[in-house]
């Protein structure tokens, strides 16, 4: 990679070492800036790491709607996905009257056309960074499946994916012997039906796909540190960090911290809606699941597996909770019960995880410049798509950073959405 940095280049702060931090601190390297990434973890373990690696072009309708509202009490935990912990409505409650309000039919179609936009550059801008990190082969573009264990699911379920948005992507019946195949991976569930999805694609082996895009950045000119942020200030219309008694300044701070952003605006006196809204995954070292099968949604069960380099995942949940509250090991043992009730190929034993989506009450990122400081700008909230945003949301920032025009309309991510105080 080229370095187009020098020692009078402008200086950028990105805050936060996951996926999008890493495409917003590559792309601004790239645009001639010199960058510092600022990650707490030498090993991060947020949810660029706990995802189920999906570059999901297809979800472009916000899940802030009123159809999602209404079958929310169907869907809730323990028998279905979504666990609203009593223990924390002080989390959930205010966000959720945020969220209803967001789910106006004339925000949701607004939402739709923002998502659309940004969703339709979601996997060119991965293609890009792929080439510029010699990563092409983990790039996979084969799309998903989604399938369904009995004939009313299945049928209702089809008859939604064939009539609903998807934007850039496309959705046909599996075939027989697609169909035959998932069944032969899942021999206790009876699958009825399933579908495929065209145009979306997976990440094989993120932990390469992140270590490649770091030192994409290092051999750029770019700077990886391990400190712990305490919380961003503004002075003089202008935002800096500290770590300690240490104060950092920048041309441009990039905030792509996750869950954890909000917390680090609040010194400064910005307010976000923003809640963690937590997944579990589980995880077997290995497995007889092909290398060539693409994911697969059991979607009667809200939950995607996926093969990876490092074995096979499942993946699952909505937990709206605090980022830092403590896990609920039921849900791991609901993912077993899943697995071994449909009889999938993990091998024991299989490794637990749980991370926090940042996610917004219009469940549309936050991307752009904050009102307070010129020089702070957003790249969090990204909910379910910050593995499939995470590269075009790069280019924005960069072209943002540097005064070029956005490869798609930023106007409905603009971070003023949420009030003065931003």
């Amino acid at each position: 990679m080229k370095n187009g940095s020098s020692s009078s280049a402008q200086t950028a702060l990105v805050i936060g070492g996951g996926l999008v931090g890493l495409s917003c601190a590559l792309h601004l390297q790239r645009s001639g800036l010199s960058v510092t990434v600022l990650e707490p973890q030498e090993k991060p373990q947020g949810a660029s790491w706990g995802n189920a690696g999906h570059i999901a072009v297809e979800q472009v309708q916000p899940l802030a709607s009123r159809a999602m509202i209404a079958g929310a009490l169907g869907r809730l935990y323990p028998h279905g996905a979504l666990a609203l912990p009593v223990s924390q409505i002080g989390s959930w409650g205010p966000f959720a009257l945020k969220l209803l309000r967001a789910s106006a039919p004339a925000r949701f179609v607004a939402g739709t056309t923002a998502l659309s936009a940004l969703l339709a550059q979601a996997m060119p801008a991965w293609q890009r960074v792929c080439d510029l990190t010699g990563t092409a082969l983990l790039l996979r573009q084969d799309g998903h499946f989604v399938a369904w264990e009995s004939e009313a699911t299945a049928a209702k379920g089809r008859a939604h994916w064939l009539s609903t948005d998807i934007g850039t992507a496309t959705v046909r019946d599996a075939t027989y012997d697609e169909l035959a195949a998932i069944r032969a991976l899942a021999p206790k569930s009876g699958i009825a039906g399933a579908v495929r999805f065209g145009g979306s694609g997976q990440i094989t082996d993120l932990g390469a796909l992140a270590q490649a895009m770091r030192q994409g950045l290092l051999d750029a000119g770019g700077t990886v540190r391990h400190a712990k942020i305490e919380g961003l200030h503004i002075e003089g219309g202008a935002a800096f960090g500290r770590v300690g008694s240490e104060r950092l300044t920048a041309d441009h701070i990039v905030l792509s911290a996750g869950a954890a952003s909000a917390d680090l605006l609040r010194p400064m006196g910005a307010r976000i809606p923003l809640i963690a809204e937590r997944g579990y995954h589980i995880q077997s070292p290995d497995s007889r699941w092909p290398e060539d099968m693409p994911p697969v949604a059991f979607e009667d069960r809200s939950m995607i597996v996926t093969r990876f380099a490092g074995g096979l995942r499942a993946a699952s949940f909505i937990e709206f909770s605090a980022h830092d509250a403590p896990p609920d090991p039921g849900k791991w043992r609901k993912l077993r019960a899943h697995v071994a009730a449909l009889g999938l190929p993990f091998e024991a034993p299989a490794s637990e995880w749980i991370g926090a989506r940042p996610t917004l009450p219009d469940y549309l990122p936050a991307i752009g410049r904050s009102r307070r400081a010129a020089n702070l700008l957003y790249a969090f909230g990204h909910q379910h798509l910050g593995m499939t945003l995470a590269a075009v949301t790069g280019e924005a920032i960069a072209a943002l950073a540097t005064g070029r025009p956005p490869v798609a309309d930023l106007t409905p991510f603009d971070p003023a959405r949420f009030g003065d105080t931003t």
